[in-house]
């Protein structure tokens, strides 16, 4: 049906002209018209519910248009505050000693210092938690389970670290509450800084617009970032295989849709609440003190972005600009739902459920904003839509309902790790209520199991860096690791090889007795010097070096008597950290509620010792400590009560397991829902948390799972065995990349290894430089025995032959020409895929010291080389 030449009457108040059709067909067409415009055709059916489904398109003025702002902005340097530009060895390479005949060393004693839906809306569902713990049968045996997240402690600080409640970055805006706030956690944008930056949920992004860009909003702008807007950085020259872009990014302050109100303005503030691990609220006030507001639940995963207002007038604006708006069937009852089409020409959908019932009456009153009535209070949710009328489908059957948080559930049995994302939601109630979608990274459905894989769906959407994403349409997700690394200890470990025979203990003679000579040198170095130093992170490395090297003389050379010399040493220069005696104290900060360096509040700056103070890199630093602490327990566990309480305290400080812990948030650096740990602590950032060492992060599980170990906490033991096998899935997927990698773009993976991953951009450098052998090297160190569950066999081979093969004309970076600590580093790591090249690196003669960074010993390598299989 169609009308020609209509005309609205330049008096009249007519904006729209709506048809109601006489006969059965099933759509509606709806025409915004100004006066004087002229329409030439109108089309119409009806839909669901007998409620028309209504097009609106924007005037067509030309006064004060604005053009798309589709470009948005690129950050392409790195954001150095609270970093420093140094190498991450703690001291220059320490040239041999000899320890004379007679030295008091050789006879120095121990001494340790001390039915239908409803239109009610309730507050956050809590749905009950599973819980999978208990015993099991095997066979004739019975084998526990372990649950994961049991507290360390939940006692206070000890006196001997000074309290101080005046940490120099404010809380800016955050609501007070009793539970620890998350310092490193995806909404910190929010809380830091200028608050206008941006926080990705993935695969969404939310900014705060406070004013910027052409529209000049003061909502909340929703991203979403498809491949084909990447930004890519310069190629690498042309000797590096595939020539690499140095980086990828994707722009930020694309104000796709806007979700705002009128009374929103110069005077609003942005306030968050409830912080918790993995969600947060974010809330629009016009003013503060205002009982009016947008509230935001931001939940890692959502599928829909999700603004609940309270007595408002409700505005929806794009900086991208609208193409037009229809009016959808409803898909359920008390449901608004519009179809939105941008001028980029990407879909999105819009679902309004008022909490009394009132239509919002969204008006197209430009190109850049539909407006509703006033005074309106309910549920807004957006969501982008690539994929047509399936994938409106899916949105349709999952809107009216939204996460407000998430509760995680873990357990161990035997060589098989279970946990559990379930999430408390609030909106539509009723005995058939939508189920949530969520979507899932591409480490999640590697790993679901039970029915959890039966509720993907086939609507995915692009991450900014982590591969394509799955809408999942599931209250609670089971995910499963099967391969625990149970019998890894200190001693080197071979993850390819079968369970009972992957640790190794022995050492040939010949073995020993090249290791012994190395050993006498290294073992008389002056400890005490090399481990008091002004950074935690620099003093744990030497602490953690030297007693991977006296457990290497003492266990794998077979010689207690030797190694009790060293030992002995260690446990003094450690007690000068566990009596807090070193240059620059810990204190407990009340106000964030953690351990911190005392060293900028002392000097001022933010960045002393890597932004510790901060909470920059906490589970580098004391992941160090804690891997000491364990091998001194393990030698000596009369050691182990006197300083349990110190070490516990680290653990606590950078993964608390519990919530019944109120002296530290849950789980500060690891994230459960990514997989890994993020590294930036309370500093504002354009492309948000970041992470520079993977392999450091696994370093922190490993060394907590040796601690849990020793101090007979199975439950912490567990919870780093978990931890481990998801960092081996979420490293091998965004962090090194073998040929072929899926879930980084193909002009990027010839780099090998992600350099620094933000959320936002993946950066093939270093905070410290750009030297080839630094970007790769950072996620080698430390080589120990979760290298070789996390470092992939397959990937190390690929990364030594393209990089750094000596014997490969084509390798643009040889081992055997590169300088420094950094060389040690690369024929340590050689030993995973070929320990008898390794070995002989180590072993030849008139070996340079050089070779060895600060954090490592020569000993050790040799002991690692030879117990996967290097040495004759």
């Amino acid at each position: 049906m169609a009308l020609d030449g209509l005309r609205v009457d330049a008096a009249s108040q007519v904006r729209y002209i709506l048809l109601i059709p006489m006969l059965t067909m099933m759509h509606l067409h709806l025409v915004h018209a100004l006066p004087g415009q002229v329409i030439n055709e109108i089309s119409f059916t009806t839909g669901p519910f007998n409620q028309p489904s209504l097009t609106q398109y924007p005037p067509t003025t030309t006064i004060n248009q604005p053009s798309p702002a589709t470009s948005g902005i690129i950050n392409t340097g790195l954001e150095t505050d609270g970093r420093t530009s140094i190498q991450p060895f703690p001291t220059p390479s320490v040239p041999p000693v000899t320890i004379p005949t007679g030295s008091p060393l050789a006879t120095s004693s121990s001494n340790t210092s001390s039915a239908a839906y409803s239109k009610n809306f309730t507050s956050p569902k809590i749905n009950s938690t599973r819980r999978y713990f208990g015993r099991r049968a095997v066979g004739q045996a019975m084998i526990d389970q372990t649950e994961v997240f049991q507290p360390v402690a939940t006692q206070a600080p000890p006196r001997h670290i000074l309290q101080r409640g005046d940490h120099p970055a404010p809380r800016l805006n955050i609501v007070p509450q009793s539970s620890p706030l998350s310092t490193n956690k995806f909404y910190a944008n929010f809380f830091l800084g200028s608050q206008d930056q941006g926080v990705w949920t993935h695969p969404y992004s939310l900014t705060w617009s406070k004013g910027t860009r052409s529209i000049r909003s003061w909502g909340m702008a929703v991203s979403h970032i498809d491949a084909d807007q990447r930004v890519f950085g310069p190629r690498a020259s042309s000797d590096v295989p595939g020539s690499p872009a140095q980086y990828y990014i994707n722009p930020v302050a694309i104000q796709s849709i806007i979700i705002s109100a009128t009374e929103l303005g110069n005077s609003s503030i942005l306030t968050t609440d409830s912080l918790q691990a993995f969600s947060a609220n974010a809330n629009l006030l016009p003013q503060a003190g205002s009982s009016s507001r947008i509230t935001f639940p931001l939940v890692q995963g959502m599928g829909l972005i999700t603004g609940v207002y309270t007595n408002l007038q409700l505005v929806i604006q794009s900086g991208v600009l609208f193409r037009s708006v229809s009016v959808g069937a409803r898909s359920w009852s008390g449901i608004f739902k519009y179809q939105i089409t941008l001028e980029d020409n990407k879909s999105w959908l819009l679902y309004a459920t008022p909490h009394n019932g009132q239509d919002p009456q969204l008006s197209l009153v430009s190109n850049t904003e539909l407006r509703g009535v006033p005074n309106w209070s309910g549920v807004v949710q957006i969501a982008k839509n690539p994929s047509g009328s399936s994938g409106e489908y899916i949105y349709d059957n999952a809107a009216g309902v939204y996460p407000t948080s998430m509760d995680l559930a873990a357990s161990t049995f035997g060589q098989t790790g279970t946990y559990h994302f379930e999430w408390r939601k609030a909106g539509l109630t009723g005995a058939n209520e939508p189920k949530l979608l969520m979507f899932a990274l591409p480490h999640h459905v590697e790993s679901f199991a039970g029915p959890t894989p039966f509720a993907r769906t086939p609507l995915r959407l692009q991450t900014t860096t982590k591969g394509i994403a799955t809408a999942v349409v599931a209250d609670s997700w089971t995910l499963v690791e099967a391969n625990l690394p149970v019998d890894m200890g200190f001693s080197p470990w071979n993850g390819s090889l079968p369970r009972g025979s992957r640790s190794t203990t022995y050492l040939s003679p010949t073995a020993i007795d090249i290791i012994n000579k190395v050993a006498e040198s290294e073992i008389a170095q002056d400890m005490g010097n090399q481990t008091d130093l002004d950074s935690m992170y620099f003093s744990g490395k030497a602490l953690s070096k030297f007693a991977a090297l006296v457990y290497a003389i003492h266990k794998l050379c077979d010689e207690p008597d030797f190694a009790r010399v060293g030992l002995s040493q260690l446990k003094v220069a450690f007690a000068k950290f566990s009596t807090n005696q070193q240059r620059y104290p810990l204190v407990y900060d009340t106000a964030w509620k953690g351990l911190v360096s005392s060293g900028a509040y002392i000097t001022g700056n933010a960045g002393q010792d890597f932004g510790n103070t901060y909470y920059n890199d906490h589970h580098f630093h004391y992941a160090y400590f804690i891997h000491a602490a364990a091998i001194i327990a393990h030698l000596d566990p009369q050691w182990l009560q006197l300083n349990k309480e110190w070490v516990n305290l680290l653990v606590r400080d950078a993964a608390n397991p519990s919530t019944s812990d109120q002296y530290f948030p849950f789980s500060r650096a690891f994230d459960w829902y990514h997989g890994h740990s993020w590294a930036k602590g309370l500093f504002e950032s354009a492309d948000a948390k970041d992470e520079e060492s993977s392999s450091e992060d696994a370093f922190f599980a490993y060394a907590m799972k040796m601690w849990g170990k020793v101090t007979g906490d199975s439950s912490m033991e567990a919870r780093g065995n978990l931890m481990l096998s998801v960092l081996a899935r979420t490293l091998r997927n965004y962090f090194l990349m073998q040929d072929g990698n899926s879930n980084h773009p193909a002009e990027f993976i010839a780099n090998k290894v992600a350099g620094v991953l933000f959320e936002n951009k993946v950066d093939a450098t270093t905070y410290f430089g750009t030297n080839r052998e630094y970007i790769h090297g950072i996620h080698m160190l430390p080589l120990l025995p979760y290298s070789s569950l996390t470092r992939p066999s397959s990937f190390i081979t690929q990364e030594w032959t393209q990089i750094f093969d000596p014997s490969n004309p084509s390798a643009p970076n040889p081992a055997s020409t590169i300088q420094g600590g950094w060389k040690g580093i690369l024929y340590a790591n050689l030993a995973l895929i070929d320990p008898r090249q390794s070995w002989d690196f180590f072993a030849q003669e008139n070996f340079d010291m050089s070779w060895i960074d600060g954090g490592a010993s020569r000993t050790w390598y040799l002991a690692w080389a030879a117990g996967l299989g290097g040495a004759p």
